[in-house]
């Protein structure tokens, strides 16, 4: 049989066992011209950030080079592969092995054998993540300059993309336990440039079913009015951006409450915002905590952890976002904390949430006397969030 047509066979092949997670590797060997400094091309599956693609090791006399390609155009290549440089070809399966045999007047033959190997493919794909959010069609992310005009991740922005998804599945796990009445409201409290605004509405329209709407507020009257026109040019109907503070914006209550990196004290006032609305979800991550930092002052051996600057950075932190996950657990939430990824504008990294299980008049007070206790180890005189609520 001419040898176009046998490739094309054993290319249909590798593209099921591909797609059915059965492929182990495909091996090309046997140069056509002997002075080819190439010989061999090994191909096997493989995961990369969480992609699937198919993996090169072009072997030459001296040296190795690994390229990855996507399945489409990992095809290609190995069709021109076989027409211009190699005339035999295995191809190993968990279900069968096959053989490329051909020869310089362009004929061939492709035999099929039980598989040799017991050895498991080293991916499959329903095990792969599947991002929440997707780059096909995707205006909002497109007019933010993450994407390209064909719908590729920018050069540059990989992490942004990823920071994205890990967002809205950070959201996603906390909105599925919370058991929120239809329809519900969403603040995202210092929205910025959206990203993630948008990434979370486009979750919650295309996945959940619910009905909601979001608001997201922004001091920067340039970056609401560019963030409407987005929402508009991508349909979607049930997001708006408006002016204002975390403190004073103006806002009917919301059922959640998001702030990401709002700084320092800015933080508490969203947390503040929340507990006082009677929010089922408050969610925060913190960026900037200069106001417990100023205050530590332990009276005992503790003053060896704030010794040296960069500590003394990392207890506060630790302490400020303590207390106030103790404080939304004394208000009646359940609180957790999770690994965030950080941003352009910020290295830390922490996501604490808070999922409101009682609805409380005045603060448990076995919770705060652990806070008491806990301040006064490191001579902390007061928190903000607890000064705002005790304004209450």
């Amino acid at each position: 049989m001419p040898s176009e047509e046998n490739i094309i066979r054993l290319l249909s092949l590798l593209n099921e066992s591909y797609g059915n997670s059965t492929l182990i590797k495909l091996t090309l060997s046997n140069k056509r011209l002997k002075a080819s400094d190439l010989n061999n091309v090994f191909i096997r599956p493989v995961v990369i950030r969480e992609q699937a693609v198919l993996q090169f090791i072009y072997r030459y006399a001296t040296r190795d080079i690994t390229s990855n390609y996507p399945a489409g155009e990992a095809a290609g290549e190995i069709e021109e592969l076989l027409k211009e440089t190699f005339m035999n070809a295995d191809l190993f399966t968990a279900e069968a092995d096959y053989t490329l045999l051909s020869n310089k007047k362009g004929n061939s033959r492709l035999l099929k054998k039980a598989a040799s190997s017991a050895e498991l493919p080293l991916y499959r794909h329903d095990k792969l993540k599947r991002r929440l959010i997707t780059t096909e069609n995707n205006v909002y992310l497109r007019e933010l300059g993450v994407l390209t005009n064909d719908w590729k991740v920018k050069a540059g922005m990989e992490d942004k993309f990823r920071q994205i998804n890990r967002y809205v599945e950070l959201v996603d796990d906390v909105l599925k336990k919370a058991g929120l009445p239809e329809p519900f409201s969403i603040a995202d409290m210092g929205s910025g440039k959206g990203y993630l605004t948008f990434a979370l509405y486009d979750h919650l329209s295309r996945n959940s079913g619910a009905s909601f709407s979001i608001t997201g507020v922004e001091l920067r009257q340039a970056l609401v009015d560019t963030c409407n026109n987005i929402a508009k040019k991508a349909g979607f109907d049930h997001l708006h951006f408006i002016t204002g503070s975390i403190a004073e914006a103006g806002l009917t209550e919301p059922n959640v409450l998001i702030a990401l990196h709002a700084c320092d004290t800015a933080t508490d006032e969203a947390i503040y915002r929340g507990i006082t609305s009677g929010a089922e979800v408050i969610m925060v991550a913190p960026c900037c905590h200069k106001q417990i930092r100023k205050q530590i002052n332990p009276p005992n051996v503790l003053k060896e952890i704030t010794r040296y600057g960069i500590f003394e950075e990392r207890q506060a932190e630790t302490l400020t976002d303590t207390i106030r996950a103790l404080i939304l657990e004394a208000w009646g939430y359940k609180t957790s904390v999770a690994e965030f990824i950080s941003t352009e504008h910020t290295p830390k990294n922490v996501m604490l949430s808070g999922l409101r299980k009682k609805v409380r008049t005045s603060p448990d007070p076995a919770v705060v006397k652990k806070i008491s206790e806990l301040k006064q180890q490191f001579g902390i005189q007061y928190h903000e969030l607890e000064r705002l609520l005790n304004k209450k």
